[in-house]
């Protein structure tokens, strides 16, 4: 099978057994067979195969260099990602800003920059032929495959992006970035290609269970990933934004929606209001407030088996996530404690975004999305 065009994101942990080799590979290596077959319960003669298909495709690579001199027996040849040779490209469009980047196979950056986001349709070439022109200064590497992660709604079968808050109506962002690229390219909304990163990249979490992602920035949007895999609704993800909150000092009459108080623009206004200082008490306190009331909420309804936060907002506070989490534990009515985990990626959390929706086909099914007619 050779994949091409517009290929729907993959935010999983691949279970067939080229996948669960090369998932070992990447998060333990470098790593003997034997290692192997110890971490995946497949036999050895299928890790075999599948180290001899990975191998062949460039995937990944012996390393004798790093035997254990001191070892007794015959020496067996680590394993290790080949991060020297192949790469993907990410696209993140934020409100603002798009952030660039090229990375290696395992989903280290090689290199990022953010540019203006547009907002006419038009536009949206420039930022492809940018991506491109990037791609064009590792010459040296192969790309594999591209990968956008994009606010608004995303029909991931197409790559096609309305994003109301830029503008845009039916924009082909995928058939642009293949045609500019000539590799294949996933689309996905963004903050489901966030909580794909946390399970997906550096080291993953534990993948059994649900959990709930939750971002606020200038958006706000969740996400709902289970047993290794983020829900990807058939007509696209829902919205968070419009939910309900009072929030007496962020929004003149108290009442509004959770979109209209959670970015740096409610809180500047704010603060313009009560002639004090967008850091006061009286702004962060209340954002931390509404915050953690709201995953309180969403926490009572889905019950997932951990949380995991990201985005401006939750880090605003002086103190951190403590207040989010003190008005979190307050509102929920289910008694079991729940700690609110941070995002592992800090302010690179919309590159990861962008890095995994490349890779997520790759690691899903590595020999069908690396080979091509």
């Amino acid at each position: 099978m050779s994949l091409t065009g517009v290929v729907p994101a993959a935010l999983q942990v691949g279970s067939i057994p080229a996948a669960t080799v090369l998932q070992a590979i990447r998060v333990s290596g470098p790593v003997t067979r034997d290692h192997l077959a110890a971490a995946t319960t497949l036999s050895p003669a299928t890790i075999n195969r599948q180290v001899t298909v990975l191998s062949r495709l460039g995937l990944v690579v012996e390393r004798p260099d790093l035997v254990d001199p001191g070892g007794i027996g015959r020496p067996k040849n680590p394993l290790t990602l080949d991060r020297d040779r192949l790469c993907v490209a990410g696209m993140h469009i934020g409100a603002r800003r798009t952030l660039l980047a090229i990375a290696d196979l395992g989903g280290r950056t090689l290199y990022s920059h953010a540019v203006l986001t547009p907002h006419d349709a038009a536009g949206v070439a420039d930022l492809c032929a940018q991506l491109r022109d990037l791609a064009a200064r590792f010459s040296g590497r192969r790309l594999l495959w591209a990968g956008v992660a994009s606010g608004g709604v995303v029909d991931a079968t197409t790559g096609v992006i309305d994003h109301p808050v830029l503008g845009w109506r039916r924009v082909a962002v995928g058939a642009q970035l293949a045609d500019q690229l000539g590799v294949p390219v996933s689309v996905c909304e963004h903050v489901q290609a966030m909580a794909a990163a946390e399970l997906m990249l550096t080291h993953p979490r534990e993948f059994e269970g649900t959990g709930l992602f939750f971002y606020a920035r200038e958006t706000v949007g969740m996400a709902l990933s289970i047993d290794g895999k983020v829900h990807m609704p058939l007509r696209g993800a829902g919205s968070i934004a419009h939910l309900p909150v009072d929030a007496p000092h962020l929004a003149p009459g108290g009442r509004t929606c959770l979109q209209e108080v959670v970015g740096s623009a409610a809180a500047r206004r704010a603060a313009e209001r009560f002639g004090v200082g967008e850091n006061s008490s009286l702004i962060v306190d209340e954002r931390a407030e509404v915050l953690g009331t709201t995953v309180a909420m969403l926490r009572d309804v889905i019950n997932p088996d951990a949380i995991v936060v990201a985005g401006d907002a939750f880090a605003a506070h002086p103190h951190g996530l403590a207040p989010v989490q003190a008005a979190f534990d307050s509102a929920t009515t289910i008694r079991r404690p729940l700690e609110m985990a941070p995002s592992r990626f800090g302010i690179r959390i919309q590159e990861s975004a962008a890095v995994v929706v490349a890779l997520s086909v790759i690691y899903t099914d590595p020999v069908a999305a690396t080979v091509r007619e």
